[in-house]
This record gives C-alpha cells, structure tokens and sequence, in this order.
C-alpha cells in the first residue's frame, strides 16, 4: 500500500473523524501490531496542533493469557492507573482515536461467561467518569489491516498480499482509495444528512421488518426520537465523524416494544466467537429465545450482561446495494459488517437522540422509552428482500425499503 495514501487516510481521521482542534489531547487505542500506522496518525494529531498523544497499547496475546490464568475476583479489580486514565479522559475530554486491527479469532476458546463478568466489573465501577463526559468529546473508530485479520478475510493469499488486499478495500469503503477522503466524506456525510431529515419528517412510531428468511419483526419508536446518521456534535458543538465508514441511518426504538422474529443476514464476530446462522425471538421488547448454528453459546451470553442487554437500542436502515456489500466480502469486523445491510443491536440505545437530551438526567430518558445497558451489539439483517414499512403516528403506512434498498 502507498504510505501517501495512508497518511492521507490518517489525516482523514485526525481532521474529519475526530475533528482535532488546535490545543486538544488525543488518545489512540490501538493493538501492538499497529505501530507504524499509529506513528502516521499521531504526526497527524500533531500537525493540526495536539497538545498530546498518548497511546494506550492493546495485545490480544497477552489478554489470552490473562483470561486464561487470571482469577476472575482480580480481574474485576480496577486497578490505580485505569482509575487515572479514566479521570483524565474525564477531566481533561481528549479525543479518542481507536484504530480496530482486532484478530477475530482472538477470544476463540475463551470463557465468554468470565470475559462478560470482567466487562461488567470494570463497566459498573467507571460509569461515573462514562457518563460524566459523554457527548462533550471526539471520538472516531477505523480500521487498519493486522495479519491475522487479513487472512481472515482472504485466508487463500500469502500474508502480505492479505494486507494489502484489506488495505486496498479499508480504503475504498472509507472513501479514501483516491486521496481525497476529506473531500469525499463532506459530501457522504450530506446525503446521509438529507435522507435522516426525510425520515424525521415522517414521524413514524413504529418498523415492521419481513424478508422470505422468516423476518417478520414489528418494533416501536419513540415519538420525536430522530434517525441519525454520518457526522454527530459534542454539547459543545464540534462536529465530529465517529465511525469510518459508515454508512447508516440509525434510531433507538422503545423499550419493551418489538414483536417477533428477526434472521440474521450476515455472521457476527463477537469477542472472538462467530455466530452464523442465526435468530432471535422477541416478546414485550424482549428477546426471549435465541438460535444459532455456530456461537449459540456467545449470542446467549449477550443477552446476559445486564438487564438491558436484552432488549433494543438501535435500528438502522443501511441499503443493501452499499459500497461494503458491492465488495463481496465478510470482513469479520461490525465496524465493516454492520454497515453493509440494515441492522438492529442489542443493548444500549442513544441518549443523545431524544430531543433536547442535555435537559435531562440519564435517567429521565431511559425512562422515556431509550434502552439503558452497559453492552451495544449490532447485528445484520438486511437481505436483498428485505421490506420495511412504516407506520406515521397519525396512522399511514410508508414503504421505507422495497427488496433491501431505500424506497424513496
């Protein structure tokens, strides 16, 4: 891959994805193997004017060893200098920067039980620092080729060409491939603008899903909650690009409201598990029965982390013919994976889509109806039949997508 092209797509990310202001510390979280690609975004970060960089460095290694060997009541410990990073990216709001070269196969064999029991753990004992500057920073999520994620996704090539072969398609579905991911973007980000301001202008209260796989899926909306998508703004109004690419338009639906079944569309790599083949049952909002071909185990331990994990947070509408999907590829990655076709998640919703969000608690809008859970798992959906029809709070019905594209 040309290193013009990837200092190109790291100044995409400093300058369009987390938006850097002069003056403002950055964070990047990023495996070990990404040293040379953080070294490019951290130049980056400096030349719009960081004040710092600090790289918190991850090793799927060294994590196997520490589910493997370490006792659960330690692991649940947060220990001093998480306590500090988390106070300084409270105190101080840097920019976060993750770059997910993630080998899906990390956690493969790992108790998934004990994985969820240390994020709950760590979770519950640094939601004070989570809630307190959440909307007020940057943040942005990209990708970036490890090897044992490219041969993943090209497993008949030699290593090398595995990366530049996912390099190669990191770039074309960022809008990157041609050097002019800045420009590129801008104009993304206003066709996502204009198609969520036609969905909102629907008000509709409610999606019903079908597809000839067995979808037949009705979930309710809240009423003024909007459909978001591209670009989103801190409180304090910097406009920010938090997910490379993206391409959906997204909503939180109300709790306890989704009737039905839902198929999956596409595998889900989770914590090193691949879960194929599967659906999911919901009553009352809930999701009260699951099956999967592969990964039963890991998709029944999503609906276990808490008492919200089990219910709704997201619906988003993502067009079958989209420049992920056109690619042909699973790229074992939700950041990629999710927004080739429409998805839903279970867990968290999105506080900052109920109307005037700031006025409220937190807990004044998870009353409203908006999902509240410590997990947020997206999963595909969306077929090439795939049906959407909406129905208006003064009672219309409105196709919203005919055979897994947009309808209007």
């Amino acid at each position: 891959m040309k290193k013009t092209l990837m200092k190109k797509y790291a100044e995409l990310i400093v300058r369009s994805g987390i938006a850097l202001k002069k003056g403002q510390s950055v964070m990047i979280k990023a495996n070990v193997d990404q040293e040379a690609f953080v070294a490019m975004v951290m130049d980056e970060c400096y030349k719009a004017g960081a004040k710092h960089v600090h790289v918190h460095w991850l090793s799927e290694a060294c994590h196997r060893v520490e589910v493997k060997k370490g006792k659960l009541s330690a692991l649940k410990e947060v220990l001093p200098m998480e306590e500090g990073e988390q106070r300084w990216l409270t105190e101080d709001l840097p920019c976060l920067i993750w770059i997910d070269s993630d080998n899906p196969d990390a956690s493969k064999g790992l108790d998934a039980q004990k994985m969820a029991a240390i994020k709950v753990a760590h979770y519950k004992k640094n939601a004070a620092f989570i809630g307190a500057r959440a909307n007020h920073y940057q943040w942005c999520i990209a990708g970036a080729p490890s090897k044992a994620w490219a041969k993943k996704v090209f497993p008949n090539d030699t290593p090398s060409r595995a990366i530049e072969k996912l390099w190669e398609a990191i770039l074309l579905v960022s809008r990157a491939d041609d050097g002019n991911g800045i420009e590129n973007w801008k104009e993304h980000d206003r066709i996502l603008k204009s198609k969520c301001d036609a969905l909102n202008a629907l008000r509709l209260k409610s999606l019903h899903y079908t597809s000839k796989n067995g979808t037949d899926l009705k979930v309710g909306l809240i009423p003024g909650v909007i459909f978001e998508g591209g670009g989103e703004k801190t409180l304090e109004g910097t406009y920010f690009q938090p997910n490379i690419p993206s391409e959906e338009c997204f909503t939180s639906p109300r709790k306890g409201e989704a009737e039905g079944i839902v198929y999956s569309a596409k595998p889900l790599a989770y914590q090193g598990h691949l879960i194929r083949d599967f659906w999911v049952k919901f009553e009352n909002g809930k999701a009260v029965d699951v099956h999967a071909e592969e990964g039963e185990e890991a998709l029944r331990s999503i609906l276990s982390l808490d008492e919200g994990s089990a219910y709704l947070g997201e619906c988003a509408l993502v067009p079958y013919v989209s420049p992920i999907n056109n690619t042909g590829l699973l790229f074992y990655s939700t950041l990629y994976d999710e927004n080739a076709c429409c998805h839903l998640a279970l867990g968290r919703g999105f506080t900052n889509l109920y109307p005037d969000f700031e006025k409220y608690t937190e807990d004044e809008i998870h009353g409203f109806g908006i999902n509240k859970s410590l997990s947020h798992v997206d999963f595909m959906i969306g077929s090439e039949d795939l049906n959407i029809v909406g129905t208006t709070e003064d009672g219309r019905e409105i196709q919203i997508f005919k055979d897994g594209n947009w309808a209007f």
